[in-house]
């Protein structure tokens, strides 16, 4: 696939987007709407296989993701693979994003996978790109996240977590996790 100035312009800012901290207040309010959305088993077994390599993070890192700094208050650290990110095609194997939180003793546990499209035509008041997994429509379009200055702007963009590797009490397939703590 041909790199156009336009998708350059993208993998750069995904690539900041997954090396800067998100610039989320460490007291910001986390949603607690219950999902009733979920996964068959056979959807689960798919990604448990797919990624089970990856609750390794040093794997995670050798295989693309860029790490952030700061944790997001209700989800944790996000390492996305721009590569992943770039591409407008959602493949339920290979997440875009793959979020982790701090283990005991400091080390990183994967928690959950981001799937990320950017949205085609950067209009927050149209959403016929809206894309799905396993038929659970994409949260947005949203504005892309606040980042440093000197930083290209992430994108307006969809995304869904899968709540996968740690359990959360607003759905597997909710944004944010009441049991993510970034203190």
């Amino acid at each position: 696939m041909a790199i156009t100035p336009k998708r350059r312009h993208l993998v750069a800012a995904l690539t900041a987007c997954a090396i800067a901290a998100v610039n989320v207040p460490a007291g910001a309010a986390v949603a607690r709407t219950p999902d009733k959305a979920g996964l068959t088993a056979a959807q689960r077994t798919v990604l448990l296989d797919a990624t089970r390599r990856f609750r390794d993070v040093k794997q995670a890192i050798r295989a693309g993701y860029l790490p952030t700094k700061e944790c997001v208050p209700g989800m944790g650290f996000h390492y996305a693979k721009p590569a992943l990110a770039a591409d407008t095609n959602i493949d339920p194997t290979l997440p875009e994003v793959l979020v982790y939180n701090r283990a005991p003793g400091g080390t990183m546990r994967l928690s959950a996978l981001e799937y990320f499209r950017a949205d085609a035509d950067q209009n927050l008041k149209t959403d016929e790109d809206r894309p799905t997994l396993f038929g659970q429509p994409f949260n947005g379009p949203m504005n892309g996240h606040p980042l440093p200055p000197g930083q290209p702007p992430m994108p307006i963009h969809y995304d869904l977590h899968v709540w996968l590797y740690q359990p959360n009490p607003s759905g597997v397939l909710a944004t944010d996790n009441p049991d993510v703590d970034c203190r």
